[in-house]
């Protein structure tokens, strides 16, 4: 997956430089092509907030104004999620070890309704789309699992399964992921900080969910980044 990424923020990439060469005869206020590239701050929410504790990240996009209120923006965005203690505590228990990590990667593509008000200076918009959701956790060591384990949300968390109220016998494990369509809303404003036209910083909350096995993902990324 983390391929996947890199190769969905190099055609991002590429699209934002296309957009950007051919239009330079359009390029002002009225333009057709915008991106975005920004800087994301992440609080999770229930039932991801009582696993995870803040997340950090970067979005990327692209998309196309059809005027200057309404346009499509798709984007990518990852988020790194840290673990509290006490999501570690149960597999470190199982382990007879205090030397475990682990962090959470959140991955999403998606393509979203952008509606502006822009002025001189400042401006404001609401945006709001789906995409495809993909959340993976990794353990910096593997974990086997014993008997008469009882079962808990921290185990679905980290990917285990469960059976009858216990954690499955015998199941190895130093990751997990899963996948699912989901969908986003929020809010942004822009402040211009630059004599050129479209060049304008953004911030921005947007509320994200996706119903990803075991745990549905909630979180709501605080962005600060750039448009043009």
């Amino acid at each position: 997956m983390k391929s996947y990424g890199r190769i969905a923020v190099q055609l991002v990439l590429i699209a934002a430089c296309t957009s950007w060469v051919n239009a330079q005869e359009e390029y002002g206020e009225d333009m057709r092509l915008n991106t975005n590239l920004a800087f994301t701050l992440t609080a999770p929410l229930n039932p991801i907030a009582r696993f995870a504790n803040f997340g950090w990240g970067t979005t990327v996009g692209a998309g196309y104004n059809f005027s200057r209120r309404h346009a499509f923006v798709g984007e990518f965005m990852w988020n790194r999620l840290y673990p509290s203690s006490e999501t570690l505590a149960p597999l470190k228990l199982a382990l007879h070890s205090g030397d475990l990590h682990g962090h959470s990667d959140l991955y999403a593509f998606t393509a979203n309704y952008k509606f502006e008000l822009r002025g001189r200076t400042l401006g404001t918009y609401f945006i709001g789309g789906t995409g495809f959701y993909y959340r993976t956790t990794t353990l910096s060591q593997n974990v086997v699992t014993g008997t008469a384990t009882t079962c808990t949300p921290v185990w679905l968390f980290w990917g285990f399964s469960c059976s009858q109220g216990s954690v499955s016998e015998d199941q190895t494990l130093a990751s997990g992921s899963s996948g699912a369509l989901g969908f986003n809303g929020g809010m942004g404003f822009t402040v211009k900080v630059s004599s050129e036209p479209r060049y304008r910083m953004y911030f921005e909350a947007r509320y994200h969910y996706a119903p990803t096995s075991r745990v549905n993902t909630q979180v709501v990324p605080v962005t600060i980044g750039i448009r043009f």
